[in-house]
């Protein structure tokens, strides 16, 4: 061979012939390779020995976040818990839309939170009180969860407060039924509701809402 190999056909041929390194263990014991964060040589050994550490590390810290994690969707499900148990042992049907909203701003730390439906047996105030014809359009154009930080919406008006962030959420009786309610949840925190984050959550919480309300609709 007249012209050199080339870094990757070096590194092809060691993949295709896996014994050549055991035919070869000397010449590699005696290899040199720089060092990964020193101005030194170090054996090949050593290198592989800072390569295994450097990915235990790696797997340490995706551990650590996955016990995290796991710690925050155990604490969120027993908050969640406790919100469905508040609203099923509510009897009393006028009183269930204030500890569905109430429940929300206690277990999940909201300094706000709006709710009004409409189509239910319920009087014409408070969470009852009509509502224009655009708010049960946005309502029904609502595919998933809205949030992040417009708080232009007619919505808003519900809350004593102007949030930094909010999440909307429509309530229906299906996935595909129009929407007869709209759940406000503001919070002080700016990225508290995020544009980007999952609404996975949001959508359990209008599901379980929604769930409840049926109570009140208008008997056939």
């Amino acid at each position: 061979m007249t012209q050199p190999l080339s870094a990757q056909e070096v590194a092809t041929f060691l993949q295709e012939n896996p014994g050549f390194m055991a035919e070869h263990a000397d010449v590699f014991s005696a290899l040199e390779v720089p060092h990964p964060h020193q101005a030194r040589a170090i054996s090949l050994g050593e290198r592989q020995i800072l390569t295994l550490r450097d990915r235990l590390r790696d797997f340490e810290f995706r551990f650590a976040q996955l016990v995290r994690n796991a710690a925050l969707n155990e604490t969120t499900t027993t908050k969640l818990i406790d919100w469905c148990a508040r609203m099923l042992a509510e009897h009393s049907t006028l009183r269930l839309p204030g500890e569905i909203t109430l429940g929300l701003a206690e277990h999940f730390n909201l300094q706000e939170v709006g709710l009004r439906v409409w189509g239910l047996d319920l009087p014409a105030e408070g969470v009852g009180e009509p509502v224009s014809d655009d708010i049960k359009a946005f309502a029904d154009s609502l595919a998933a969860p809205y949030c992040g930080t417009d708080t232009q919406f007619a919505a808003v008006a519900w809350l004593a407060a102007r949030p930094a962030s909010l999440a909307i959420v429509a309530l229906r009786n299906g996935p595909k039924e129009p929407a007869f309610g709209l759940l406000v949840l503001g919070s002080d925190d700016p990225d508290r509701f995020a544009p980007e984050m999952g609404t996975a959550f949001l959508e359990t919480v209008a599901r379980l809402a929604g769930a409840a309300l049926r109570r009140l609709m208008p008997a056939d």
